[in-house]
């Protein structure tokens, strides 16, 4: 069996940092862009939700909001463009009538917040 290093290719790590815990203050959010691994680039929202780190899209699939900037409460995430809400943990709608949202793996190494894959 050829390895990634054999072929050429590089090994995509499982986890990459994006963050410090400093960053975020807690019942606030972020816009992070992963710099390696399999969301390098892709626009994330990490979240200290009382010193819970949490992570989700960036993009509200209603219209588009910056989720990032929403306000959490309870683990629940408010987009702040028209109100749609999502469980930070899972990112399923709060309430019947809206759309999931994608939730990401979230590891703590020292002070550094690692994104991982989607849950």
């Amino acid at each position: 069996m050829t390895t990634p290093q054999q072929s050429g290719q590089q090994e995509v790590p499982d986890f990459v940092p994006v963050a410090k815990m400093g960053d975020i203050q807690p019942g606030q959010g972020k816009l992070v862009r992963p710099q390696a691994g399999r969301l390098r680039g892709k626009m994330i929202a990490l979240f200290n939700d009382g010193g819970n780190y949490l992570a989700v899209n960036y993009i509200c699939p209603h219209s588009g909001g910056p989720l990032g900037e929403g306000s959490i409460a309870d683990g629940i995430l408010t987009c702040p463009l028209h109100g749609w809400s999502f469980h930070l943990e899972t990112g399923q709608p709060h309430n019947s009538q809206g759309h999931p949202i994608v939730a990401y793996e979230i590891k703590m190494e020292g002070d550094s917040i690692l994104l991982g894959s989607s849950k």
